[in-house]
């Protein structure tokens, strides 16, 4: 019988299995520069995927080769905004006092400066009926200025609620705490929805009749004590409750 030859091996196999290790190789490493800032979650799931391909392909810890870990990174930082930052406080003042004119002639709003920033006094007798927390219908076009003059900053706003020391006692609020409380929500409410502030910017708080800035004992002390206040935090600092100053006002202002 005639001896049958046998066959001879190709010598260039091994390129085969070369070349796929290599576009493998080149795939992960477009892969991972197109998602090198991408967030956390978003690696940890990339991460995954490309570890259960490489154990399909034999190539995981399980079967003896090099396991992946890829590195740690952080979410990007959102790019700082423009605003009442690269103002002075006097320009920022400026712009409110020129903005809220007639109503700061009227005594319906009042404007100072405390250590962290601008506090804008809204009183009641410009913007809410006594004992109620909705703002007036006929104070609305004071408040679009008010908005739009508070819109232009990117510094932070805490809307604090005040009262005078009268207790208060109605089917609404049992209390000068829930009053207060109700008007700063209310003054947030409108701020977002209707001047389009962003909500991340908006804190509030309630301090019944606990910060007055004048003295209880006369009806006109009382009017300058029942307000809202918005405090223009400067940058950079930790909002804390303001310490308005006491101050006198013989004058009553106009209704």
């Amino acid at each position: 019988m005639r001896r049958r030859r046998r066959r001879e091996e190709n010598p260039e196999r091994w390129m085969v299995s070369y070349a796929d290790f290599m576009t493998l190789l080149f795939a992960f490493f477009v892969v991972l520069y197109s998602s090198s800032q991408v967030d956390r979650a978003r690696m940890v799931k990339l991460s995954t995927a490309i570890t259960a391909g490489f154990t399909s392909l034999g190539a995981g810890a399980g079967s003896g080769g090099p396991a992946m870990v890829l590195p740690e990174t952080s979410p990007m930082p959102p790019p700082p905004a423009p605003g009442v930052g690269a103002e002075s406080a006097e320009s920022v003042r400026g712009k409110l006092e020129r903005g809220l004119a007639v109503e700061i002639e009227r005594r319906t709003v009042a404007v100072r400066e405390i250590p962290e920033g601008l506090v804008l006094s809204l009183r009641e007798v410009g913007f809410f009926d006594s004992g109620s927390a909705t703002l007036r219908a006929s104070s609305m076009d004071t408040f679009d200025r008010l908005g739009l003059v508070l819109g232009s900053f990117a510094g932070n706003l805490r809307i604090e609620g005040h009262t005078d020391n009268v207790p208060i006692h109605t089917t609404q609020f049992q209390s000068n705490w829930e009053l207060s409380t109700a008007r700063a929500s209310e003054i947030i409410r409108l701020l977002m929805t209707r001047e389009h502030i962003a909500p991340g910017r908006l804190s509030a708080a309630g301090y019944a009749e606990y910060h007055p800035v004048a003295d209880n004992a006369s009806e006109d002390g009382r009017r300058l004590n029942r307000r809202v206040d918005i405090v223009i935090v400067a940058p950079h600092e930790h909002p804390v409750p303001s310490q308005p100053p006491q101050v006198k006002d013989s004058s009553s202002p106009a209704d």
